[in-house]
């Protein structure tokens, strides 16, 4: 039987790069130091107004298919997840199969996940690869959530940046991922939300979980986030291994979705981690949902901090309220 194997990946961000110095000219009663330590961000990269998520996507999947001299033609599926589509409808998964020229023959679809996203998106992968309907899937993130925070959003503005990474998951004889657990809790929905431009009536939709303080479209509350995730998360954990029948011992990194350095780090101490374990980079692209995973492992590989024999753990945590983790071995080497 053949499984997915996660190949390489290509990173690509907007142009626009929005710096802590920028900000704190602009807002000088904003105490960007403390806001830069409790986050752990310097700066993040931000969508011009034309520039949607398929742009960021379409780009990434340009760059991995000429490093890695990737013949468009060889795809069979197109995977996208998405926070932020071009349109409600049609479906931009089958846009970008349009401008990347695949052939029609190829599968695409959209999944709207956000911070867990990357880890369901590797499931589906499997799944398809697993079942016999794809041997070559393209699974792009793209976000571009910028668009929903308004200027003067001091809470939000210095977290989320923009971006997308294009990874290449492909049919393997050797299993490289494996144990799959997720978790779903959609009474948590209102702890981050846009509550317009849907199908829902406005005066029918989630409401935030507190008074909102921003004129954001988009809606945070980062305490009541912060508890859940230190909750669930070591409770993911622990089922995993326990299904698995591994234990921590047997585990190299734990690569988590790249919040806030304080929500990570709070993770970390709860575990008893050294930092080495829970790795931490999003100084100098922020926040960007879907995406910081395979950012995350970009850059782990290219620092040469990823190896062939280890098994590390791949978790997703956030909106929805959802969360995801797997056990991954990276045999593809990047």
């Amino acid at each position: 039987m053949p499984y997915a194997q996660l190949g390489p990946i290509a990173v690509h961000l907007p142009a626009r790069v929005e710096t802590n110095e920028e900000l704190q000219q602009a807002f000088p009663r904003w105490d960007l130091k403390v806001i830069e330590e409790k986050t752990g961000i310097a700066q993040r990269h931000i969508a011009a107004p034309d520039e949607t998520s398929s742009d960021l996507a379409v780009a990434a999947a340009e760059k991995l298919f000429a490093e890695q001299q990737i013949d468009p033609s060889t795809i069979d599926f197109v995977l996208f997840c998405t926070q932020t589509p071009d349109y409600p409808l049609p479906t931009t998964s089958c846009l970008i199969q349009d401008r990347l020229s695949l052939p029609t023959r190829c599968g695409a679809l959209d999944f709207n996940l956000g911070c867990s996203g990357y880890v369901y998106g590797l499931a589906m992968a499997d799944g398809l690869i697993q079942s016999g309907v794809a041997e070559r899937i393209l699974f792009l993130t793209a976000e571009t959530y910028s668009k929903f925070i308004d200027e003067d959003d001091r809470s939000l503005r210095t977290i989320f940046g923009d971006g997308a990474a294009a990874t290449l998951v492909t049919a393997s004889e050797e299993r490289s991922m494996w144990g799959f657990q997720f978790g779903s809790d959609g009474s948590g929905g209102d702890m981050l939300l846009v509550g317009d431009g849907g199908a829902r009536p406005a005066g029918d939709a989630i409401k935030p979980r507190h008074r909102k303080r921003w004129k954001s479209r988009l809606y945070m509350d980062g305490p009541s986030l912060i508890n859940f995730t230190v909750d669930a998360v070591p409770r993911l954990i622990d089922q995993i291994l326990q299904k698995q029948g591994l234990s921590d011992k047997d585990i190299s990194q734990y690569l988590m979705h790249q919040a806030t350095w304080k929500m990570l780090e709070q993770l970390r101490l709860r575990m008893d981690l050294v930092p080495e374990r829970l790795p931490i980079e999003l100084a100098d692209v922020g926040n960007t949902v879907s995406c910081t995973l395979p950012i995350l492992i970009d850059r782990l590989r290219k620092s040469g901090r990823m190896d062939r024999q280890s098994v590390n753990m791949l978790i997703g945590f956030g909106v929805g309220l959802s969360w995801a983790g797997c056990l991954w071995k990276d045999l593809s080497g990047g």
